[in-house]
């Protein structure tokens, strides 16, 4: 079982264990020799500035064969303390912060079919969102294509996009084969996807729309998948987590001086 850690550069926080670092873009970046490499195996590493975490999704979907696999990034990762928030920023204060335990994730799926994060709502329909913050037009599209090649999916994708919440950052923790059923039909619509917008002027920003549009179709699969039995869980950014830990310390910094 692996909880592989998404990174495009080196990781300095503590790996627990069973978190396995993978370098995505390494054909583009190269390699890091003490990191598994998208690059190794069947790959599409060489496409990871428009898909992002995918060509690491892809990597583990055409090379792992655990038992149970699961995707988290070098800055987010899974966690279940996060209920109170009191506790939340005392734990901050404390460094004590941590990945959940791969031995815990494991234990969930004895209950459970799969393991997202918890989901983020919206004022506005997530297509509308969509249209805020990327182009519609490529959203469109996926719709369009969905309906040629999967349409048994074009009613949970219309009932997703109408609503106001989903699960994000491509995170997931499940049985191999359930993964691999999903990246085999994730990523038929994106290679289709792929053919069919034109992204030549997108900046380095919105060049990343194949890591967006997932964020989305992963709703839509699970969705449709309604019979699988979900454990939905906190997620906390490190990055997030280490500004206000040093905010809080130089607030109390200042309070201690005032005193």
């Amino acid at each position: 079982m692996s909880m592989y850690i998404v990174t495009h550069k080196g990781i300095s926080e503590r790996i627990p264990v069973g978190y396995q670092p993978l370098l995505v873009g390494a054909e583009i970046n190269g390699k890091k020799k003490e990191y598994i490499n998208d690059n190794e195996g069947l790959s599409i590493s060489e496409k990871n500035k428009n898909y992002c975490e995918l060509t690491g999704l892809y990597w583990i979907w055409k090379n792992s064969s655990e038992k149970n696999v699961g995707i988290s990034h070098y800055r987010r990762y899974f966690s279940e303390k996060l209920e109170n928030k009191a506790y939340k920023h005392i734990q901050v204060l404390l460094g004590t912060l941590k990945p959940i335990s791969l031995w815990k994730l494991d234990k969930y799926l004895e209950d459970f079919d799969i393991i997202v994060p918890k989901k983020e709502c919206y004022t506005i329909s997530v297509e509308k969102q969509y249209a805020q913050c990327h182009n519609i037009v490529d959203l469109n599209e996926t719709k369009k294509i969905i309906s040629n090649l999967t349409p048994e999916y074009l009613e949970a994708f219309n009932k997703v996009m109408k609503g106001h919440c989903m699960s994000m950052y491509n995170m997931v923790y499940t049985r191999k084969e359930l993964f691999d059923d999903y990246c085999e039909w994730l990523f038929k619509i994106l290679f289709e996807l792929e053919k069919n917008i034109d992204i030549s002027d997108y900046n380095n920003y919105q060049a990343r729309v194949f890591g967006f549009i997932s964020e989305r179709l992963f709703n839509v699969w699970l969705e449709k998948n309604s019979e699988l039995t979900i454990k939905y869980i906190d997620v906390y950014n490190i990055a997030e987590l280490n500004r206000k830990n040093t905010l809080i310390k130089f607030t109390h910094l200042v309070n201690s001086k005032r005193r």
